[in-house]
């Protein structure tokens, strides 16, 4: 069989190297230093790091979790060591400039590495994906004072970082926090408050751990405007680096959650005591754009953390298909003394080749994304480098919202691929589905990017990144038209463009005539439609690329009757690459993606059921 797989590297490959040709990226001044084998043994150390040294403390991470004591938290021994690792091998500073010990890669060929790491260990790799936001605020936005201090030690991940935003009566409404600064001197402010679900708010795998933390400062105005940010450390820092005295910051506890138990999801106070010291990050009142900074890099994580355990659940029930056998094969006379793999079921076939098309779709919108950051980094021209800034705004929700719930529908699936088996923890899809759950739900519900798609992303600049995007998308339809293999493929995706183009226009419509609440009840079904789309794009894409290497292949190796190709599948792994992909694609365009039409015909009905019905109506709860 194919071992204990996390994740497709062959799909990586074409992903990276033959759909989006990441070697142009190299035309760039910004990484003109890197080569195709610098990237492969990079990704290739990923791989091996995620599943020798990560993917063994999995387990651990969810039956023992992290814990809490007295306000310490201690996380599972197995955890320490790949923690340790993630420091010594450069992961956390890897996309950074030389001088800061960073390697300068491209964002794209991370997000490959990060997918792994997701799915070896999700919760373990929030850890250090934390790391690395924090260190991106101090680079922005720090004094040289605070560079000094804080940002080699964060980047060598010898210390860590968080991420204090969330309140228990101000969740998503940031404009509501209660947390206060009162000035001290220009840089220090006595902080106050209580944080919650904060990740990786206390643990023992780090000396120290800087806290960024929203706060209103004392006679600041309310609202989003009023809010700053400040950098509270675990212990203060001494003027030669050294740690010295512990900061007035407790952990009051630890959630116990469905999922990524081995992530520890901090209740955190700030000032018990009075003599909580923070310093602020930025000017006054900046907290909110600075935050994001990092809370749009910790999105496209989230969509990158769904594919990642899509795809570990993916590989491992494809494993139990191939090898579980039971029942009758009914394209044969076999008899049910002759069970065969439950592969050869159709049902189990429609739920795999469901999975396959997700995962690999997926891993292609997140990738894009990618790729997009370092195309406006690197670019000069600025026309091109504000294109390719709105693609990653547009982009982010999407990949974040969509990825949860399609992921999280390929990890129902690879539960039903193991039936009764797979609901017990004996199996990892259990776990995969667990730990997928939450992707829905932080960083941002769906529901909230799904408004922020519609009302903000999709008309900023007056629509010009989503005119953009439906541009790049009928470039990839207009090619694919004009060749016969294709044109059925480009119809189809076409009618979903055609489809999204009127579900938009619906609820723009609505927006004009002020009817806002009409509007946002539907969010989350347009986003289904743009993800929907923009995977049938991709798979257009992929499709057009892999006929042609397939048809390459066949006649170089003289294939011609079906018995040569029964053989020949089974024999030239690239062949059963493409052709696999084909099916993906065929499958995806042909079967999935006209369910857009119903999806736009739901947009378009403007019932108001949700709307018009009384609350006392739902039921005896209210």
């Amino acid at each position: 069989m194919m071992g204990n797989m996390l994740v497709d590297k062959r799909d990586v490959e074409f992903i990276l190297y033959e759909q989006f040709d990441v070697m142009k990226l190299t035309g760039y001044e910004a990484f003109s230093h890197l080569s195709r084998d610098e990237f492969d043994m990079i990704i290739e150390q990923a791989f091996r790091f995620a599943e020798n040294e990560m993917q063994p403390a999995n387990v651990d991470g969810d039956r023992i979790g992290a814990r809490w004591d007295n306000g310490t938290v201690t996380l599972p021994e197995s955890f320490h060591r790949p923690l340790k690792m993630f420091g010594e091998h450069g992961w956390v500073s890897v996309c950074e400039e030389t001088e800061l010990g960073g390697l300068m890669l491209p964002v794209v060929i991370f997000t490959a590495c990060n997918e792994v790491f997701h799915a070896a260990n999700t919760a373990l790799n929030l850890y250090p994906s934390l790391a690395h936001g924090t260190a991106t605020m101090i680079r922005n936005h720090g004094t040289e004072e605070q560079k000094s201090r804080y940002l080699q030690k964060i980047l060598t991940y010898e210390w860590t970082g968080s991420m204090n935003i969330t309140e228990p009566e101000a969740g998503s409404s940031l404009a509501h926090i209660k947390t206060r600064a009162e000035k001290i001197d220009d840089v220090r402010y006595r902080i106050t408050g209580q944080k919650i679900f904060i990740t990786g708010g206390e643990h023992d795998a780090h000396p120290n751990i800087v806290h960024p933390v929203l706060a209103r400062i004392k006679g600041d105005p309310q609202g989003i405007k009023g809010i700053s940010i400040f950098l509270v450390p675990k212990y203060h820092v001494n003027d030669d680096g050294s740690l010295g005295a512990r900061n007035d910051v407790t952990c009051a506890g630890i959630e116990h959650k469905m999922g990524i138990r081995g992530s520890a999801t901090c209740q955190m106070n700030f000032g018990d005591a009075g003599e909580c010291i923070g310093e602020i990050l930025g000017k006054p009142g900046q907290g909110i754009a600075i935050m994001f900074l990092i809370m749009n890099e910790e999105r496209l994580n989230v969509g990158v953390q769904s594919v990642g355990l899509a795809s570990g659940a993916y590989q491992s029930a494809l494993r139990y298909a191939a090898e579980r056998r039971q029942g009758a094969d009914i394209s044969k006379k076999s008899g049910a003394d002759d069970p065969v793999p439950i592969i050869r079921h159709p049902d189990v076939r429609r739920m795999l080749l469901t999975m396959k098309a997700y995962v690999e779709g997926l891993r292609a919108l997140n990738y894009y994304s990618a790729m997009c950051i370092d195309r406006k980094n690197a670019e000069e021209d600025e026309d091109r480098k504000k294109l390719f800034t709105g693609l990653t705004e547009l982009l982010t929700p999407v990949c974040k919202a969509y990825s949860s719930l399609k992921g999280f529908e390929v990890c129902s699936n690879a539960m039903n691929i193991y039936g009764g088996y797979g609901y017990c923890m004996d199996y990892p899809v259990e776990q995969y589905l667990r730990d997928q759950k939450i992707t829905a739900l932080y960083e941002g519900t769906n529901a909230i990017h799904s408004i922020d798609l519609f009302a903000r992303k999709m008309s900023m600049d007056n629509g010009a990144a989503f005119t953009a995007l439906l541009d790049l998308i009928q470039e990839t339809i207009d090619e694919a038209a004009g060749d016969p293999s294709l044109k059925g493929y480009a119809a189809g995706v076409a009618a979903a463009k055609e489809s999204l183009e009127k579900a938009t226009a619906h609820m723009k419509g609505l927006m004009a005539e002020g009817k806002v609440a009409e509007s946002f009840q539907d969010t989350l079904m347009l986003l289904e439609i743009v993800g929907d789309t923009i995977l049938g794009w991709m798979f257009l894409w992929q499709v057009g690329i892999a006929e042609k290497k397939l048809a390459s292949l066949t006649a170089e190796n003289g294939v011609v009757s079906p018995e040569d190709w029964a053989r020949f599948i089974q024999e030239n792994r690239d062949a059963a690459f493409y052709s696999g992909k084909v099916s993906a694609a065929r499958y995806f365009i042909m079967k999935i993606l006209p369910m857009v039409e119903s999806k736009t015909r739901f947009v378009m009905n403007e019932d108001r059921s949700v709307l018009d019905i009384e609350e006392v109506s739902f039921g005896e709860a209210v």
